[in-house]
């Protein structure tokens, strides 16, 4: 397929080959995979400044996704790559193939650094989801850390830099310019642009609220390093909420575990000994069914299932992408829809695309990235909401995406008076609210220099 960018595509590309480093916070959608390629591309073949790429991705796409645009679009012929997934052997071969792209899984990132260690031999690295690296303490941000410095050209992709507020975007910025402009470590960011919020019984911080004008200054640090843009020319999406009235017996015994944090059964108590596993039971009991202590599931109510008959019954044969929570929300809706298929496994997005999966059911953890489904429906349901909005936005995007026809219909089966409302009225908004401002401010250099 002939590749001819897009305006903005173009501006993304030229930014690529004009930094060593470089942020692409790009709506999801956009097509910040070909954008990259072309770039890489241009550096390994008319500027001869490469030698081996490196791209991170999550595991679906790297397996699928980033493959599939190799072999897609004209300018990339002939560029060759190898997946570094399976087994020790299997990675270890697959790093000895010649190739132009080496594609790694974001799990195996910490191996692929133990192996090389000193002789890291990846001139340019590109992360797909960078915001997966967001956790300064995790151990594949870690392993990156102690290898940036080999590293000479670096790309991090993202559509969602700070889905849980500023203090995200630490060690993402880390990344790609090795401290320069957020500071050389979390405590110097934190203490620079943060006051501490509530506090525990112990002293310890819950939260950091941004100090005055630290939004401000933080996004003119990343004005020369990241660039931000928004989908437009898309059809419209259209979120409907539908209020589901839990049975009388079930609202009795959700307000009894809210309260007392106890929940009786004959053969095992639902107990919630904290805050957050109190929150995460009542999210199940909105949603029917909830782990004892012994792991074995109660059923609650069928209230929400009886609420996903009539929206599958209105879809009238077309396809249906669910977004479920709990393992045991899976077992529910497989038992209940036998013409379900969980996504899992190769060859069920080619199917979805091809529309010959009548009802997909999908976890946002593992759907939410890089995932082109546009092609299969446009018709999601959240069986029950996910306090992540990275999670959130990122599986609505997977319908939302340059080739839908239509509109994208995104229904909530959010429970009355339960956790859900909290969840998807007050969590989700406020997370938005933060990271908007972030792309916003990163977005009008982009609209200035468009307008010029």
């Amino acid at each position: 397929m002939k590749y001819t960018p897009y305006q903005y595509q173009a501006y993304a590309e030229q930014f690529i080959l004009e930094h060593d480093a470089a942020g692409l916070f790009l709506d999801m959608g956009l097509g910040k995979t070909i954008i990259s390629l072309s770039a890489c591309e241009k550096l390994l073949r008319d500027w001869f400044a490469l030698g081996k790429v490196l791209i991170i991705a999550p595991l679906r796409p790297a397996k699928e996704t980033w493959p599939t645009e190799l072999a897609k679009w004209d300018n990339l012929e002939g560029l060759t790559h190898s997946i570094i997934i399976g087994t020790p052997q299997e990675r270890i071969d697959a790093l000895n193939a010649n190739a132009d792209f080496y594609i790694v899984n974001r799990e195996n990132v910490v191996w692929l650094v133990d192996y090389y260690k000193k002789r890291w031999p990846f001139e340019m690295v590109v992360i797909d989801e960078l915001s997966s690296f967001k956790s300064s303490k995790a151990q594949r941000f870690r392993a990156l850390k102690k290898v940036r410095k080999y590293i000479k050209r670096i790309v991090g992709l993202t559509g969602t830099p700070a889905p849980n507020g500023l203090l995200d975007l630490w060690s993402q910025v880390y990344l790609l310019d090795e401290g320069e402009r957020l500071g050389k470590t979390l405590t110097a960011y934190r203490d620079t642009y943060f006051n501490p919020g509530r506090r525990g019984p112990n002293g310890v911080i819950y939260d950091w609220t941004p100090k005055e004008g630290a939004k401000e200054a933080i996004y003119a640090k990343l004005a020369d390093l990241c660039i931000s843009m928004s989908a437009k020319g898309l059809p419209e999406r259209l979120f409907i909420t539908h209020d589901v009235k839990l049975p009388e017996k079930a609202m009795a015994q959700y307000l009894q575990l809210q309260k007392d944090t106890l929940l009786p059964f004959a053969d095992g108590d639902v107990d919630a000994g904290s805050a957050a596993i109190l929150t995460n039971k009542l999210l199940q009991i909105a949603g029917g069914a909830v782990y004892d202590e012994n792991g074995v599931v109660k059923l609650i109510h069928e209230a929400k299932m009886e609420a996903m008959d009539q929206l599958i019954e209105e879809a009238n044969g077309q396809p249906v992408l669910v977004f479920y929570n709990y393992k045991h929300e899976l077992s529910r809706l497989l038992a209940r829809y036998p013409q379900a298929v969980e996504l899992k496994g190769d060859g069920v997005i080619t199917r979805w695309n091809a529309q010959k999966i009548p009802i997909l059911l999908a976890n946002p953890a593992s759907a939410g990235h890089g995932l082109n489904m546009q092609f299969g429906g446009h018709i999601a349901i959240w069986y029950s909401p996910t306090w992540n909005l990275e999670y959130y936005d990122q599986a609505n995007k997977r319908l939302h995406r340059p080739g839908q026809k239509n509109t994208v219909i995104i229904h909530h089966l959010s429970a009355a008076g339960t956790m859900d409302e909290r969840v998807l009225n007050i969590a989700l908004p406020d997370k938005r609210d933060c990271q908007n401002g972030l792309l916003g401010a990163l977005r009008a250099q982009i609209e200035e220099v468009f307008a010029a």
